[in-house]
């Protein structure tokens, strides 16, 4: 299958990411692929996970263990700029899932593949002019870090690759599908935390200035900073949009502040079954990774109503609440699909830039 994994990823890179990219930045517009060859030495996929239980009966769900080392030649240019760069080899280690769905009476049984990652993927690329690239305007904030985050979300729920098998399959209800729930999180507070930040030359250690980063799938919050202090209190809130479930992760690590490299100080993965279950979870969690360290979350499970029946209940909940996040606690969801466009005019912006 690898000679044709190989041709889709071409397209992909064509007729997706090249577009996306030129439509990104202005100083981008004349991006585009001059070669694309992803090597012959195929991906190994080093275990496979089946879901039964709490699964549509019309659908098959897959966790690939993958793992890809390959040399391949990927090069690039920005005319504007005579710009070229390239990708000599990349690695890339992660849990993919696939799903199969809808299944069909009728050969080739299947009606579409979906492909993503439901966290973000181990990812290593050796680069070969990053630094031309990264000298062109608009980029020169970038690293070589930043961009590999920015590969890896698009990679990472709720972006999926779908690819429809036979015509009659809507495939818009499968590339966006309507979340199976929202998380609530309440990231309230830590106890015990190393004390990572040290005076006279290591001799005298102090505290720390804690922040936690928390993610689920391609969504990730940033709490505020708490200055030196071992037992921070934050209570903050975020929401995120849950889309698949058994498998996907709430995500936290625990960071100290500095200047220079910030410290680690812990992590945390909690699966979304769990949360699912009890509908409301008030914990402390021990932190894992580390000597030492608690963290107080309070989770909550919220479904998706089909109609607004409950809406006045709900808002009167949260009016309670609404001092807990910046922005409010959300009520409702919308869902907007754009679909299409037609007769737009065309646009000489690009045209009048590159002649002034």
């Amino acid at each position: 299958m690898w000679p044709f994994i190989c041709q889709f990823i071409e397209k992909l890179f064509r007729e997706t990411i090249e577009p996306a990219v030129r439509g990104a930045n202005n100083h981008l517009s004349t991006f585009s692929f001059t070669k694309i060859d992803i090597g012959h030495q195929p991906l190994r996929i080093n275990g496979v996970k089946v879901y039964t239980e709490n699964v549509d009966k019309r659908q098959i769900i897959l966790d690939l263990q993958i793992s890809f080392v390959g040399n391949c030649e990927i090069d690039l240019e920005i005319k504007r700029y005579f710009c070229r760069a390239g990708v000599k080899s990349i690695q890339i280690h992660g849990t993919m899932r696939v799903i199969l769905e809808p299944l069909i009476g009728d050969m080739p049984l299947i009606g579409a593949l979906s492909l993503f990652f439901l966290r973000k993927p181990l990812l290593e690329i050796n680069w070969t002019g990053l630094t031309n690239l990264l000298d062109v305007p608009g980029l020169n904030g970038l690293s070589d870090t930043i961009i590999l985050d920015i590969i890896s979300n698009y990679l990472v729920l709720p972006n999926r690759i779908t690819v429809p098998l036979v015509s009659e399959v809507q495939i818009a209800q499968l590339r966006f599908p309507i979340p199976k729930g929202v998380l609530r999180i309440h990231f309230i507070e830590a106890q015990d935390l190393e004390g990572k930040d040290t005076y006279l030359k290591g001799i005298v250690k102090g505290k720390s200035d804690p922040y936690g980063i928390i993610r689920v799938g391609n969504q990730i919050f940033q709490s505020k900073v708490i200055k030196e202090n071992l037992n921070p209190k934050w209570n903050e809130v975020y929401e995120a949009l849950v889309y698949e479930h058994p498998g996907q992760e709430l995500e936290i690590e625990l960071f100290d502040e500095d200047p220079d490299k910030d410290d680690f100080l812990g992590s945390l993965i909690i699966d979304l079954i769990e949360v699912e279950k009890e509908r409301l979870l008030d914990e402390w969690f021990t932190l894992d990774e580390v000597s030492k360290g608690k963290l107080h979350l309070k989770l909550e499970w919220l479904t998706l109503m089909p109609t607004a029946d409950n809406l006045d209940k709900v808002l009167t909940s949260i009016r309670a609440d609404k001092d807990q996040a910046n922005d409010g606690l959300s009520s409702a969801l919308l869902i907007l699909y754009l679909d299409s466009a037609r007769n737009l005019p065309v646009s000489y912006i690009l045209m009048d830039t590159i002649l002034s």
